[in-house]
């Protein structure tokens, strides 16, 4: 089977090739910090920040461009081709034997690859910065949690999709967006009870001032609040965080111990607002049914790029097209990201005004971005192009004038 290029595998390669070069440019050379970040920090605040995150965001596209030159020579040069009929020689012929090796090879590859940026980007560089409290074995122990999961729901997504493939070989990609579509359900529903507690613990907070904000907060966002939990984050890192997750049953607002131990009651009460104006602003389903909506548009586009690209033979489809699904996907996340980033960031903004309408305390949610930025060592001030391109959450400057904005009558 030759593979061809056609002109939308061409746009997608150009597209991240040029996503790339932007961000690392970006990443080397983010020139001078708004002047506006001199009113909440000082230089040597910022200074420390962009060295962090400079480093940080290497290791990203690193890491990126690493796997992505690999699955291009795999799928270009004909190399996983090769592969794949040496494995098959080797098998005698089993075709479900023959893929599953086949995705084996290439999944331990692609790990491998990524390996020195995992452990250096969240092991010493952590440790340089004294975030991480993690010995080594201890993170090894979790990537080997992390990489396990990821083999088992991987090797089962890969069979699962050729089976599809070879039963329905004109429909394949409407099954497979479904199928996709009901994991991400799946997947928010089951995360934080099954998955989550298998590296971190949850307790639920019994501290009488968080649980007192929770019901107070609760009565002015007429909101039943389900758990509130909180995580041994110090067990891994001394940053700060907090998050919702879940659904129906599961629903639950985690905080890190780490944001209870380090941080004063009224910030504390501001990340509580600020999560619960999630629920209440529904961003769990309306990411849901964006994310579906993401889904059916990728598959469809993969079909097309598929069906033009290379031509595929009546029957079972040839265990080297993985590669060329894994390229699609990993090249399309990344250039896709300005879109996800930029959907992400309108639900934190709204996230933060409502969060001021519940707790009406502009100062302690402008401190909280503050601390939380000089803690967790943030760039204040960065690149238009990273932002635009990679950021989830607004910068600290565009977070704190929303507040403000958010606190005025």
């Amino acid at each position: 089977m030759q593979f061809r290029l056609n002109a939308v595998w061409v746009a997608i390669i150009a597209l991240a090739f040029v996503f790339s070069l932007a961000y690392l440019w970006f990443a080397l050379f983010p020139g001078r910090a708004a002047p506006e970040a001199g009113q909440y920090f000082s230089a040597e605040q910022v200074n420390r920040g962009r060295e962090y995150n400079r480093v940080m965001r290497l290791v990203f596209i690193g890491s990126f461009a690493s796997q992505a030159a690999f699955l291009a020579w795999l799928l270009f040069r004909g190399q996983g081709a090769e592969l794949s009929r040496w494995i098959q020689q080797l098998t005698g012929g089993s075709y479900w034997g023959s893929l599953f090796l086949f995705f084996l090879a290439v999944w331990l590859s692609l790990r491998l690859i990524n390996l020195p940026f995992t452990l250096f980007g969240s092991y010493f560089w952590q440790h340089r910065w004294g975030f991480s409290t993690q010995t080594m074995s201890s993170w090894w122990l979790d990537y080997l949690k992390g990489t396990g999961l990821d083999l088992a729901l991987s090797a089962a997504g890969v069979l699962l999709l050729f089976w599809i493939m070879s039963r329905w070989p004109g429909a394949w990609w409407v099954a497979g967006a479904a199928f996709f579509s009901l994991w991400l359900v799946i997947q928010t529903l089951i995360w934080p009870v099954v998955v989550s507690p298998l590296f971190n613990r949850f307790v639920p907070a019994k501290d009488p001032a968080v649980t007192d904000m929770v019901r107070q907060l609760s009565r002015k966002a007429r909101l039943p609040v389900g758990q509130v939990l909180v995580m041994d984050a110090s067990r891994r890192t001394t940053k700060a965080n907090a998050y919702f997750a879940g659904l129906g049953p599961t629903k639950r607002i985690v905080i890190y111990d780490t944001l209870l131990n380090d941080y004063p009651p009224d910030q504390v009460e501001a990340v509580l607002a600020h999560e619960m104006a999630h629920w209440i602003r529904g961003h769990i389903f309306k990411g849901l049914a964006l994310g579906i909506l993401g889904s059916f548009t990728a598959w469809g586009l993969l079909f097309l790029l598929l069906r033009g690209a290379v031509p595929l033979p009546p029957g079972l489809p040839p265990p080297h097209l993985w590669v060329a699904v894994l390229l699609f996907f990993l090249l399309l996340s990344f250039a896709g990201s300005p879109v996800e980033n930029h959907i992400s960031r309108a639900m934190e903004k709204e996230a933060d005004r409502v969060a001021v309408e519940l707790t009406g305390n502009v100062p302690a949610a402008v401190r909280l971005q503050v601390n939380l930025a000089c803690k967790n060592l943030s760039d204040v001030s960065p690149p238009a192009f990273i932002q635009w391109f990679s950021y989830s959450h607004p910068p600290v400057l565009t977070r704190i004038e929303l507040i403000q904005q958010a606190g005025r009558p």
